[in-house]
């Protein structure tokens, strides 16, 4: 491994290393949302030299591919970016734990990837592998969202997995997510005179209360549980110490199972706050498990028969958008993403990519 001359950031990658070491090194490869080029570099540099696998690249999104006539295809999907560095970069190993930025999300996925790609040559299912930019930031940047816009051929699939941190466990579809804002008026005044004003802080009240008093639903699909949520997120309202409010603001995010639209979600919205102007600021689809689909039941057979709903958005999402049924599968934990003490168990990087492996060379089934 060669690295930056006077630092330990490594310039390239070894993808004979075993899945540990290889998450090691990426960890390594400082890659803040929107600083992944020299990452990218390193991975399309990689898959470059495998002769097996045709590569291309858009901006920093390295896509590589089979071309073996297999009568399915499947893509397996990680994004290269990370959260900011918390001083936790570079990696460290301790027993059986990985320490360091990604370690969970996501740059064990990605190794697992990479492993298989190296390692996988003459797969039982065509084989396509993305490897996105900008992940972690707004979805106007989303590497994998851009790929699809410009290049929607080189994700047509019959199958696809998302490398996203599952601890080993399949996670169907995904929750969708609105935020919307609701303005409170009211009249402002001197403090000292308030009958001549209206508090628009105290209209809050009222909104407030039908979120305390709300009750979500509980929604089974596919076998799976979704919990849906309703919170207040952001409050914002007054003027100075001495003065009435005129306007309060109240953000509400709205956590729905899949089977609602994004139309039916903010119907629901419009109707729990009905009486108050809701806009809404910001919208992403649920994606359905589709875990009754011949490929994903293969795939849950092969990685244990152990399912659970997504709770969080995820690009399963856009997949879905694609026709493309997905699951969300990684060896990373998902309850330690973005967290300054980031850390990846050795032995469930390699469990994932043994599962991988024996269903990518097993029969068919």
């Amino acid at each position: 491994m060669s690295t930056v001359p006077g630092t330990s950031v490594p310039t390239s990658l070894d993808l004979t290393l075993d899945g540990g070491a290889l998450t090691a090194r990426l960890v390594d490869f400082p890659s803040v949302s929107g600083e992944e080029e020299a990452l990218a570099d390193a991975v399309e540099q990689a898959l470059r030299g495998l002769a097996h696998l045709t590569v291309e690249r858009y901006g920093n999104n390295v896509v590589a591919r089979t071309h073996l006539g297999r009568a399915e295809r499947v893509l397996l999907a990680g994004h290269l970016d990370t959260v900011p560095i918390a001083d936790n970069v570079p990696s460290r190993v301790e027993g059986d734990l990985l320490w360091g930025c990604g370690t969970s999300d996501m740059k064990s996925g990605v190794a697992v990837q990479l492993r298989l790609a190296a390692t996988v040559p003459d797969p039982n299912r065509d084989l396509t592998f993305v490897f996105y930019d900008c992940e972690e930031i707004e979805a106007s940047r989303n590497g994998l969202g851009r790929l699809a816009a410009a290049h929607p051929d080189w994700l047509a699939a019959d199958f696809a997995v998302l490398m996203e941190p599952s601890g080993a466990w399949v996670e169907g579809g995904c929750q969708g997510t609105m935020r919307v804002r609701i303005r409170l008026t009211g009249v402002r005044a001197h403090a000292a005179r308030s009958w001549l004003g209206d508090n628009a802080i105290h209209h809050a009240a009222e909104v407030l209360g039908r979120l305390a008093a709300y009750q979500p639903r509980t929604v089974l699909i596919d076998g799976l549980e979704y919990r849906e949520g309703l919170n207040a997120v952001d409050i914002r309202g007054g003027v100075a110490g001495n003065v009435i409010p005129d306007e309060c603001l109240v953000t509400v995010n709205f956590r729905y199972a899949p089977d609602r639209s994004p139309a039916e979600a903010e119907a629901h919205l419009r109707e729990v706050f009905a009486g108050f102007p809701v806009e809404v600021t910001d919208s992403a689809p649920g994606a359905l498990p589709g875990l009754d689909r011949p490929a994903a039941r293969a795939f849950l057979a092969a990685t244990g028969d152990r399912a659970r709903a997504k709770f969080g958005w995820t690009d399963v999402a856009r997949f879905s958008e694609l026709g493309v049924p997905a699951v969300n599968y990684g060896p990373g934990d998902p309850n330690l993403a973005h967290k300054r003490d980031e850390h990846c168990s050795l032995s469930a990087i390699a469990e994932c990519e043994s599962r991988l492996r024996d269903w990518l060379t097993g029969p068919v089934s």
